[in-house]
């Protein structure tokens, strides 16, 4: 393979991310310590367990060393996250190229990916900044694995190999599984990580195999080879291992995008991971997944022209139809507003697997359900960081009260944060998909292009099933605002502005995007055209 540095442009938004994590790790040793007054009265759970003596102990306890100064940290990251995204929007109106010998591309649907990731990361960097304050926290691994995180969610986009899909599979992987330990004490982070980390290496394996049947079928491991082999049928008896091989590559990333019934991992890990790690991790690693999901099936085992040689689609009607089903079953019985969100992101795989299962078909139909896919993980993204910022700020005083994760501790919020309920309110009321929000739109969109398809049965059972999520989504409505507060207690507003500005943020995307869809439509016509030759 010939290296051309030209080729480095393709990868900026990659390239930017990992630049940042390396900057903000070699500004450790740079590090000056701060006075305990500027963080505040309240020590940490961390730091109080630490001063705490033993039972039977007569030694004194001593005083915690004062903690280096990271919080420049959070905006350090957020910058990096910033000028990623300026670098992906800036090559919007590109032509589309091959990178690294036919390795990676760079073309209009990666960049709009690289795009939802960066502002993904970028909302989350802004309320991890409170989250971790407040928990006295901050630490300097935290923001450089997000952006670690971020630069292989970029390059998965981009892959057109399958070792290169699995190196930045295994990029982005490892920094999430460590992100979800992030709070060392306690029992539920470390059970997170674990469960995240098994399941996962389990599921790279199954790549694995998939992508090894595919180079026993093809002799390579590029998808255009790949669709190639598909087209003319392959050598004698190498039907099979391309059958094989989609099937075990759709599972490998039926597991991260969280389908039924690779789903047993998320709302463990959900519940165990910092609430702004949850967010990012629901937005980005979701958007990351279908994105390299979609290139693999359209690109390597895509249609050649009008005609159907190897009918994917079929696995993926079933995979959506029973994970729009078991997420919003699973999801009415929850009162933990975490595990609720969690199910939740299963159904919404679900409504995105029917726009995956729609590109099956060539040409208009195609464009239609790559720009459905898209607009739904924007929307989505944007929902998701959103919620999970309010939830991180009612986690954080439940871990310094000790308090249950339970709907019982939002009753009230209207009367001790107005603005936060109404965020909260509205970030339900889209993810329902209530008009006129960014959730409406997306779903409609994608249950369009399922009945231009002819998937006309598959979209109305997404339809119904999405009746079911106004239950539990709106339940969080009704004890938001109807049910009184146990405790009067307010929450406290310091540390709240950082928090409160990514909140905002996202409320306002979500009403954009409901009320001037085309906007962002017209950004992602350049990658549904590519897809829809």
């Amino acid at each position: 393979m010939n290296f051309d540095p030209n080729d480095l442009y393709g990868v900026l938004p990659a390239l930017i991310l990992s630049v940042g994590a390396m900057l903000l790790l070699t500004s450790e040793v740079f590090l000056r310590t701060v006075k305990p007054e500027v963080l505040g009265p309240s020590p940490g759970l961390a730091e109080a367990a630490q001063r705490s003596l033993p039972q039977g102990s007569d030694a004194k306890p001593q005083p915690a060393p004062p903690p280096p100064d990271r919080r420049y940290q959070a905006w350090v990251a957020a910058a990096f996250a910033a000028a990623g995204l300026w670098a992906a929007i800036a090559q919007m109106g590109d032509p589309a190229v091959s990178l690294f010998s036919g390795a990676a591309v760079s073309d209009g649907f990666a960049r709009v990916v690289a795009a939802v990731v960066c502002a993904a990361l970028l909302l989350s960097c802004v309320v991890a900044f409170s989250y971790l304050e407040s928990l006295r926290a901050t630490r300097g691994e935290f923001y450089a694995l997000s952006l670690f995180s971020a630069a292989g969610m970029c390059l998965l986009a981009q892959a057109t190999d399958l070792i290169v899909v699995f190196i930045s599979l295994e990029v982005m992987s490892l920094a999430v599984y460590a992100l979800c330990a992030y709070l060392r004490r306690g029992k539920r982070p470390a059970e997170a990580a674990f469960k995240y980390f098994i399941l996962g290496s389990f599921a790279s394996a199954v790549f694995l195999y998939g992508a090894a049947l595919a180079f026993g079928a093809t002799g390579s491991t590029r998808l255009a080879d790949v669709a190639a082999a598909v087209g003319r049928g392959g050598p004698p008896g190498a039907s099979g291992l391309l059958y094989g091989a989609a099937a075990m590559l759709t599972s490998g990333f039926a597991f991260k995008v969280a389908a039924v019934p690779f789903h047993m991992w998320v709302p463990d890990v959900y519940d165990g991971a910092p609430a702004p790690v949850t967010g990012f991790m629901a937005a980005g690693v979701k958007a990351a997944a279908f994105a390299v999901l979609v290139r693999i099936l359209v690109s390597g085992f895509g249609a050649a022209g009008d005609q159907v040689v190897l009918d994917w689609s079929r696995l993926v009607i079933w995979l959506a139809g029973l994970t729009m089903l078991v997420g919003n079953l699973l999801a009415i019985p929850q009162r933990s507003v975490k595990r609720m969100l969690a199910y939740s992101s299963i159904a919404h795989a679900g409504y995105l697997l029917v726009a995956v299962a729609s590109m099956q078909r060539s040409g208009a139909v195609r464009a239609d359900a790559t720009q459905g896919l898209l607009f739904y993980l924007a929307s989505y993204a944007a929902t998701i960081i959103g919620a999970f910022g309010v939830v991180a700020v009612i986690e954080r005083r439940l871990a310094v009260t000790g308090a249950s994760d339970d709907l019982s501790s939002w009753s009230g919020l209207s009367e001790r944060h107005p603005g936060l309920a109404a965020a909260m309110s509205l970030f339900m009321v889209s993810l329902a998909g209530v008009p006129p929000t960014a959730g409406f739109m997306a779903k409609l969109t994608v249950f369009r292009a399922g009945i231009e398809a002819g998937l006309t049965p598959l979209a109305v059972f997404g339809v119904l099933t999405s009746v079911a999520g106004l239950y539990y989504y709106l339940r969080v409505v009704v004890y938001v605002y109807m049910y009184p507060s146990a405790k009067g207690e307010p929450i406290q507003g310091s540390r709240l502005v950082s928090a409160g500005l990514a909140i905002a943020g996202c409320a306002l995307i979500v009403l954009w995007m409901g009320v001037q869809p085309g906007t962002f439509a017209a950004l992602t016509q350049s990658a549904a055209t590519a897809f829809g030759r």
